[in-house]
């Protein structure tokens, strides 16, 4: 039987490891070869691999099968993506879903439902995927980029609120890594300003505020299928809201602008759709996944939190924050903070160099948006310069100055993927050991 530690013992383990003793029993192996690290000719933490992604069987298999054989591919014509929409809002307990070919369709759905356009300023965070930005931007919206609570990665609520304007139409606070941003407090930004909260929660499979599933909170909440995503079946999307009407207004966009199951002319409302349908392959798929997500969930919840334990022993290693209303990650992204300061300066960029030669992969995560080409460009642009005139541009450019993000993403931001929390109490144990011994050999790293 393979023996477990608690935080307490596995601390004094790794101590006496790093101090020459030897330790018997095969769990002590890895903690003996590790002591000097791999970067620097000694033996990797983590040797085995990190689970593979996505996980599947012939459950998969059965049901692309099942809509192959069936003739019916498209959601027109077949009841898959129906029965998919129906699974979905009950586990999430909200009374509408709509799936949609991904989670940036998600996202212009909503806003194509909300008939945003030109002139119209949709508040985002700055610290996203840049699918945020874009959907805001095609439809030549102003994209405005608000800064981070550097503690949370979240978006800053109280930054959000002053970023509105008699122009904005629309804000847009994304669950970045799973976690809920500050729920309270963005509902009543809305409430109180008369602008519909759109909940990005493309990374918050089954995250809770309160108890309860984000998606449920603003007019509407969009979740992406993407293939890295925790519910994931390639690409695919879906829009959760408990408003009946504008559950409908989405159908009718994301279906060519027309009401009902077909596409004839005349049946829908408004003046601007597209074609942003779920396969019926695509449906199946899901709820294929469905089965293992909510036991999924709970590994990743359970080992983040040993790991945000051990990891609280280890100064200058900082777990991103929950907001006091949060009841669970998601933790589509395990989320900390590097400071150098207790790593003898060693840069973070030779921090990760020396933790993936641990075994162990882990990324620098978003940079600074705002100061990206992609981004900055748009001033220039010449749609936007007929819209909106230099002069506003130029301001618009003054606007998305964002200190707080410059630092984390320049200096401290890193992350673990949902693939690394889905391994075993053990394997948290070795991201600890190798971050440990990394710290007390950063002087000879940085040297190195």
């Amino acid at each position: 039987m393979k023996q477990k530690f608690n935080r307490r013992a596995f601390i004094g383990m790794t101590a006496a490891a790093g101090a020459g003793l030897t330790l018997g029993g095969p769990q002590f192996v890895w903690a003996q070869q590790s002591d000097k690290p791999a970067i620097l000719g000694g033996s990797k933490a983590y040797t085995t691999g990190f689970s593979a992604w996505p996980i599947f069987d012939d459950t998969e298999e059965k049901a692309l099968i099942s809509v192959l054989k069936s003739g019916n591919w498209g959601r027109l014509n077949g009841p898959v993506v129906a029965g998919f929409e129906e699974a979905y809002a009950k586990l999430n307990g909200v009374g509408h879903c709509l799936g949609v070919s991904s989670g940036t369709a998600a996202l212009t759905t909503i806003l194509g439902a909300l008939d945003i356009g030109p002139g119209d300023e949709v508040i985002i965070p700055v610290y996203t995927f840049i699918a945020t930005y874009n959907v805001v931007v095609l439809n030549y919206a102003l994209p405005i980029l608000v800064d981070t609570d550097i503690e949370t990665f979240q978006i800053d609520a109280r930054k959000a609120e002053a970023a509105i304007t008699a122009q904005t139409k629309a804000i847009m606070p994304v669950h970045i890594g799973g976690t809920p941003v500050d729920v309270d407090a963005f509902m009543r930004l809305g409430e109180k300003n008369g602008i519909p909260i759109i909940e990005d929660a493309c990374q918050a499979h089954l995250a809770e505020w309160k108890g309860k599933k984000v998606g449920n909170f603003g007019l509407a909440g969009a979740f992406s299928f993407q293939s890295s995503k925790n519910l994931n079946c390639a690409e695919g999307g879906a829009i959760l809201t408990n408003d009946p009407d504008f559950a409908r207004a989405c159908y009718t966009f994301h279906n060519q602008g027309q009401g009902g199951t077909g596409t004839s002319y005349g049946t829908g409302s408004g003046t601007r759709a597209t074609n942003l349908r779920l396969t019926e392959f695509q449906g199946n798929l899901l709820l294929a996944q469905m089965a293992r997500l909510q036991q999924q969930a709970k590994t990743r919840s359970e080992n983040a939190q040993y790991l945000t334990e051990l990891l609280a022993d280890i100064p200058g290693i900082e777990p991103a924050k929950w907001y006091p209303g949060t009841t669970q990650s998601a933790y589509h992204l395990y989320m900390f903070r590097y400071l150098k300061e207790h790593f003898h300066g060693l840069s973070r960029d030779k921090f990760v160099e020396a933790i993936n030669a641990e075994g162990i992969p882990c990324d620098r995560g978003y940079g600074q948006m705002n100061r990206d080409i992609y981004v900055t460009g748009l001033a220039s642009n010449p749609h936007y310069l007929r819209i909106y005139g230099e002069k506003t541009m130029q301001e618009w450019l003054e606007r998305n100055q964002c200190p707080q993000n410059d630092k984390l993403t320049r200096e401290q931001s890193l992350w673990f993927f949902q693939t690394m929390l889905l391994g075993t109490r053990e394997n948290m144990e070795q991201i600890a050991a190798a971050i440990r011994k990394i710290q007390k050999y950063a002087k000879q790293i940085a040297k190195a």
